[in-house]
């Protein structure tokens, strides 16, 4: 028997038997209420309401857009249109549905045309085999073990970055950094303090893309080259690495310039204002402003500054397509500049939580790339729980 998933020590049956898959629910952004509901879309939860369509623990897959993604909900929630939601789970461990389903190429069975579509009764009777429910149990907490720690490292970032904004809002935002009971404010201006255009405290850096047209400049690449992308997906400022590399060729041969790692990346084309902070020297595309500080003690500050003021930012992007903000005008916006040593005070502390957060995020790469070796063997019976 042709299965696609599973052990011949297994028994035999459809995938209606191990999940009876639904069609979700239609609902819009407008009709969607304040609440802790969370909506799954074919790109996963993206959206809260107060209201729940189906209880938990249910396992959801992209059925339209994002063709096949999977998603596990423990707590009740609400299937979009755009997905099929585990309406009847036979008895099955919700977990090791979701873990299987993973196992499952479903853009196999793309109807769509213009947009990739996942027609249920396509799907219902693929041939797998199923565990009894101990084995599935196992398998389960195996795999269930890592993505834990993953959500548990998740968590500490997101409470360490917050930290680090409430210590920027503390200090420059209140006024209330150390020694400030000293300091006259004149004007909304700290004495000490300057008023200067970005472009006198920092270097401000475009990016570009190599033809496509010629492999030499992509294939075998080693220069991490970023798009918006590898950023707005990103779960946190520390970026790692990118997705796409290029080659020293396609550098000399195109506007992508290298910068140096621990730059700040803004991106400034469709999706403005979202940041990261590069570990390695790297390139981008056009669709950054990438930002190196004159001095290197005004980093974290500058990076916070700009996070702090992303909706002023974003107002002055223009464009009928789509919003850019041009390095010009970005250059000539203000920016009241602390004095260095102040600056080096955030900078060092803002720096070691941010270097706690890069360490949990490289952690949590590891963790998923060791599930990801681990999956295919557990269910396929080749390691047997």
């Amino acid at each position: 028997m042709i299965s696609f998933f599973g052990s011949p020590l297994w028994t035999p049956g459809k995938l209606q038997d191990l999940v009876l898959l639904q069609r979700g629910f239609d609902i819009t952004k407008a009709e969607q209420k304040p609440g802790a509901i969370q909506v799954f879309s074919s790109s996963g939860p993206n959206s809260f309401h107060n209201v729940s369509k189906v209880e938990g623990p249910g396992v959801i897959i992209g059925r339209k857009g994002t063709l096949g993604s999977v998603f596990y909900s423990d707590s009740s929630y609400w299937p979009h249109d755009t997905t099929l939601w585990s309406k009847d789970l036979r008895g099955n461990n919700a977990k090791f549905v979701y873990y299987a389903l993973q196992r499952i190429d479903m853009t196999l069975f793309d109807t769509g045309a213009a947009n990739p579509t996942l027609n249920r009764n396509h799907v219902h009777n693929l041939p797998i085999f199923i565990p009894e429910r101990p084995t599935q149990d196992r398998i389960a907490s195996i795999l269930s073990a890592y993505d834990d720690l993953i959500e548990n490292n998740r968590r500490r970032i997101v409470l360490l970055e917050e930290a680090a904004r409430q210590l920027y809002k503390e200090w420059f935002v209140r006024f209330r950094f150390p020694g400030h009971e000293h300091v006259k404010i004149i004007d909304g201006v700290p004495e000490g303090w300057s008023v200067d255009a970005i472009e006198e405290v920092c270097q401000t850096i475009g990016g570009g893309t190599p033809s496509t047209q010629k492999r030499e400049y992509w294939d075998d690449g080693e220069v991490p080259w970023f798009t918006p992308t590898d950023v707005t997906r990103n779960s946190c400022l520390a970026l790692l690495n990118s997705q796409t590399k290029i080659s020293d060729s396609g550098l000399n041969n195109s506007s992508a310039k290298m910068i140096p790692a621990g730059s700040i990346l803004m991106t400034s084309r469709a999706s403005v204002g979202f940041f990261g902070i590069n570990r390695l020297a790297a390139s981008t595309n056009q669709g950054f402003i990438n930002i190196v500080p004159n001095d290197p003690a005004l980093r974290m500050y500058l990076l916070h500054n700009l996070m702090w003021r992303v909706e002023e930012i974003r107002s002055h992007a223009g464009g009928a397509t789509y919003k850019e903000i041009s390095k010009g005008r970005f250059r000539t916006l203000p920016i009241l500049t602390p004095p260095s040593g102040l600056a080096g005070e955030f900078e060092d502390q803002a720096t070691l939580i941010h270097l706690q957060v890069e360490a949990l995020h490289i952690a949590n790469q590891q963790l998923a790339k060791a599930r990801d070796l681990l999956l295919p063997k557990l269910m396929s019976g080749a390691i047997a729980v």
